[in-house]
C-alpha cells in the first residue's frame, strides 16, 4: 500500500502552477472494431482511450426567440474548468449555417474561431469532437409573424442547423403538433434534403452538405487534438423517410470526409455517426450498414430515463447500442449526448447521474454530457421543448438565473459537479477489462490486459488529492494535481494490470 504524502501533493500543485497549461501534442486516435467483443478507441501509443466529457454549444447558431441571446460565450477559463472536472473530451457544436452562410462560400473567420478553441482545449489535454449540430432542421422554420396554424397545431419556433438558403419547406405551415419535428415545414425540409433537391443555385442541398463536410475535414486533417467529426446530430424527422436514405447520406459523408483529409495529406480521424432522432425517444433503430470504413464510431444518444419520462437510466439502451454497433463491424460506441435535470443530482448511489455513469463504466463506452453552458435564451430553455411539461430548466453545469427574463450565470452547480467528478481510467495500455467507481467510499477499482512495455502510460483520474493505492503489473508511478483531483500515471510491466485507489482526505 502506497500513500501520497501531503508534500508530494504540494509538489505536484506547485509544478503544475509553474509549468502553466502547456500540453504536448495529443496522440492520434483510431477506431479498433471488434464484432465479437465490441470495438474500442485506441491512441497511437497502444492504449485504449475512454472519451468522457461534455457538449459545448457556445459556437453554435440558434434561433433567438427571447431578448436573451441563445448561447453563452465561452470564457478563457472554461477549458481549465472542464479539465478539472476530469473530462478529456468536448463535443463542440458547429452550425452548418455558420460554416456555409451562402452556397459554396465558407466563413474562414468562423472556422478560425473553431480552430482557436480546439487549440485552447488541447492545451488542457482535451480532445474535440467537431459536431455538425442541428435540431428540427434549422432556425428559419419558426412560425412567420401572424401565421395561422391548422387545427390542433401550434406556431413553431426555430432551432438550429441548416442555413436559410438550404431550407426548402414547400410552403408548408411553420407549425407543430406534440413534437418539434412534427412540423409540416420541418418534414418537407428533411424530405428535400434526402432527395437532394436543388437550392436556388441549382446544386442539391445534400450535395452542398457533404462538400461542406469535406471542407471541414480538410481544415482539421492534420490536427491530432480533433478526435473526429460527428456527421450530423440527431438526423431525420419523425416521419416516413426510409432508413436506407440515412445510410446513403452517411456513405456519401464518409467518402467526403476521407477526400478532405487526403487532399491536405492528413490522417484518418474518427467519424461519428448517429441513428435518427427517434433513437433518443425509443432507444433503438440503427440505419442499415453503409460503409466498410474502419474508422467509424456509433454514437446514439442515451437519454433513457430522462427524455420521455423520468426514471432510472435504461440499461437496455446501453445493450442495444452495443448490439447495433456490432452490425457496423463492431464499431466503438460513444454516446454523443446524455443527461437530464441537474436537480436529479442528489449524491445518492441510485441518483440518475451516478447510475448512468456507472453504466458507462460497466459497458465501457465514452459519453458526452448535455451540456456545459445553456443560456436562458436557448430554445430548449426559453420556450420549452415542445410536449414537455413542466418546462425544462437549463441542463447545464452552471446555475442560471432565468427569472424576469434575465440570463445570469450564478456559478458552477457544485452539487451537480460533485456527481460528475469521479474516478475513471482515461487511457489503458492494451485493453481495459473493468473500471468501477464507488462514490460512497471514494474508491476506484480497475484492471486491464494485453499491455506491452512499449505502450504508453496508464492514465487514471481521481477526484481527490490525498489517496492510497494498490497496483499490480505497473511501475514508475507519477502524480499530477488537477484542480482538487489527481491524475495518476504508470508504466505497464506487460500483460495484466490492476489498480485500486482510495481517498484518505478530500478537500
Amino acid at each position: 500500500m502506497v500513500a501520497l504524502a501531503a508534500a508530494l501533493a504540494l509538489c505536484c500543485l506547485t509544478a503544475l502552477a509553474a509549468s502553466g497549461s502547456a500540453h504536448a501534442s495529443m496522440p492520434r486516435l483510431k477506431a479498433v472494431p471488434d464484432p465479437v467483443n465490441g470495438g474500442h478507441i485506441a491512441d497511437s501509443q497502444g492504449r485504449e482511450v475512454i472519451l468522457r466529457g461534455v457538449n459545448v454549444n457556445s459556437l453554435g447558431e440558434y434561433w433567438q426567440g427571447t431578448k436573451n441571446k441563445p448561447v453563452l460565450p465561452l470564457d478563457r477559463r472554461d477549458p481549465g474548468r472542464i479539465a478539472r472536472i476530469g473530462w478529456n473530451t468536448v463535443r463542440l457544436i458547429v452550425s452548418w449555417s455558420k460554416v456555409e452562410p451562402a452556397p459554396g462560400n465558407y466563413d474562414e473567420k468562423y472556422l478560425k474561431r473553431v480552430s482557436t478553441w480546439i487549440d485552447r482545449f488541447e492545451k488542457q489535454g482535451i480532445y474535440t469532437i467537431v459536431d455538425l449540430h442541428q435540431d428540427a432542421w434549422g432556425a428559419t422554420l419558426a412560425a412567420r409573424p401572424g401565421e395561422s396554424c391548422p387545427s390542433g397545431y401550434e406556431p413553431a419556433f426555430g432551432w438550429d442547423g441548416a442555413p436559410g438558403w438550404a431550407t426548402i419547406d414547400n410552403g408548408e405551415p411553420h407549425c407543430f403538433i406534440s413534437a418539434r419535428e412534427l412540423s409540416p415545414a420541418v418534414q418537407a425540409a428533411w424530405g428535400n434534403f434526402f432527395s437532394d433537391s436543388p437550392a436556388a443555385d441549382g446544386v442539391g442541398i445534400q450535395t452542398r452538405y457533404v462538400r461542406m463536410l469535406s471542407r471541414l475535414a480538410r481544415e482539421f486533417a492534420k490536427d491530432s487534438a480533433v478526435a473526429g467529426i460527428d456527421i450530423m446530430n440527431e438526423p431525420g424527422q419523425l416521419g416516413a423517410i426510409p432508413a436506407s436514405a440515412l445510410s446513403d447520406f452517411y456513405a456519401r459523408s464518409v467518402d467526403a470526409i476521407r477526400r478532405g483529409e487526403a487532399k491536405r495529406k492528413g490522417f484518418r480521424h474518427l467519424i461519428f455517426f448517429e441513428p435518427s432522432v427517434l433513437w433518443s425517444l425509443i432507444g433503438s433503430g440503427a440505419p442499415p450498414p453503409f460503409t466498410d470504413d474502419k474508422g467509424i464510431v456509433y454514437s446514439p444518444h442515451l437519454y433513457g430515463g430522462s427524455i420521455g419520462g423520468e426514471g432510472p437510466p435504461s440499461e437496455v439502451s446501453f445493450q442495444t447500442a452495443l448490439s447495433e454497433a456490432a452490425t457496423f463491424g463492431g464499431a466503438p460506441v460513444v454516446t454523443g449526448e446524455w443527461g437530464g435535470n441537474p436537480a436529479r443530482a442528489t449524491g445518492a448511489p441510485d441518483d440518475y447521474f451516478l447510475a448512468h455513469q456507472a453504466l458507462q463504466d460497466k459497458y465501457g463506452i465514452g459519453a458526452m454530457l448535455w451540456t456545459w453552458k445553456q443560456s436562458c435564451g436557448d430554445p430548449h430553455a426559453a420556450t420549452n421543448d415542445p410536449g414537455t411539461s413542466p418546462p425544462l430548466p437549463p441542463w447545464n453545469v452552471f446555475r442560471m438565473d432565468c427569472t424576469d427574463g434575465d440570463n445570469r450565470i450564478v456559478g458552477l452547480d457544485r452539487k451537480f459537479v460533485k456527481d460528475l467528478r469521479r474516478g475513471y481510467v482515461r487511457r489503458a495500455p492494451g485493453r481495459l477489462v473493468s473500471s468501477k467507481w464507488l462514490p460512497g467510499s471514494l474508491t476506484l477499482k480497475a484492471g486491464g490486459r494485453g499491455a506491452k512495455r512499449t505502450h504508453g502510460r496508464l492514465e487514471v483520474f481521481v477526484p481527490m488529492e490525498k489517496l492510497r493505492f494498490q497496483a499490480s503489473g505497473l511501475r514508475d508511478f507519477k502524480a499530477k494535481a488537477l484542480g482538487s483531483g489527481t491524475l495518476l500515471t504508470f508504466r505497464p510491466k506487460g500483460g495484466k494490470w490492476s489498480i485500486r485507489v482510495t481517498a484518505t482526505k478530500v478537500r
